[in-house]
């Protein structure tokens, strides 16, 4: 028998504390970041803190009417469902331990459900690692153009109000996967059991968890260095204008000085 395996980014966060209250259902473990439910039906529920739902044993009607009921303790919700990630286990008696395969892995029936929940676990963290590709592929897109018009033009093309909110939206972004990165922390669980360890660290391999990571740790940095760049520009800019200003006023200062002058002579 096999059971699908579906992962959903549907908000930036989700409050763990009131879905818990909320949910008419036994935990079967969990903290304050992450629960997880063992359900009828062969059924399984992991709700994670960073937006993430996984559900396995949900058909497509099911699904939908759970995304629906986490709405309610979501912040920030992602009005369409195009960051999801599939997977899938299937039962095998014959098994002893897991067997891995390409977009599956084999587990036995007898086996501890602690292993199913590292399987969502994991495909929750692969969908959670694609949302935050996306948002910092979105940042950078946005900070070359600028680059480049400052290449092409020797400025960026932005009055000061606009390129304030340009910095601020991009390091929103950037604090928002700074802060959540802790999702590819190993669980607890792990650390006391060798064999889901050696589960775990499999996993992972097999949804390239690390090599995401450095290459989105990366990206981050190439637009810490662009956000420093638009920093030094705009108070280029406004160290300018100041001068400008003040120019302008000594300026002033002069000419009246000037005038009084010729003034008084007449």
């Amino acid at each position: 028998m096999m059971t699908s395996i579906r992962a959903y980014q549907v908000a930036e966060s989700i409050h763990i504390k009131n879905f818990r209250q909320a949910f008419a259902a036994t935990i079967h473990s969990g903290n304050n970041s992450e629960l997880f439910y063992v359900l009828e039906g062969q059924r399984f529920l992991y709700v994670l803190n960073y937006g993430v739902i996984v559900m396995a044993g949900y058909d497509e009607v099911e699904m939908s009417k759970m995304r629906n009921f986490v709405k309610d303790y979501a912040e920030n919700w992602i009005d369409n469902t195009a960051i999801w990630d599939d997977f899938a286990i299937q039962w095998d008696a014959t098994v002893s331990k897991a067997v891995f395969q390409d977009n599956y892995v084999r587990l036995s029936p007898q086996a501890d459900p602690l292993y199913v929940r590292i399987v969502m676990l994991n495909i929750g963290q692969s969908v959670g690692l694609d949302y935050y590709e996306k948002l910092t592929d979105e940042i950078l897109q946005s900070t070359q153009g600028y680059t480049k018009d400052l290449e092409r033009l020797g400025r960026i093309p932005l009055p000061k109000k606009k390129l304030l909110k340009f910095i601020g939206r991009t390091l929103n972004v950037k604090n928002s996967i700074a802060d959540n990165l802790y999702i590819l922390d190993d669980p607890a669980i792990v650390w006391e059991d060798p064999a889901l360890d050696f589960f775990n660290k499999h996993l992972k391999e097999a949804f390239d968890t690390y090599p995401r990571f450095k290459d989105l740790d990366y990206r981050l940095k190439i637009v810490e260095d662009n956000l420093r760049l638009f920093t030094e520009i705009l108070q280029h800019r406004e160290s300018s204008r100041l001068e400008w200003i003040i120019i302008v006023l000594i300026l002033i200062e002069v000419l009246n000085l000037i005038f009084k002058e010729l003034v008084g002579k007449s």
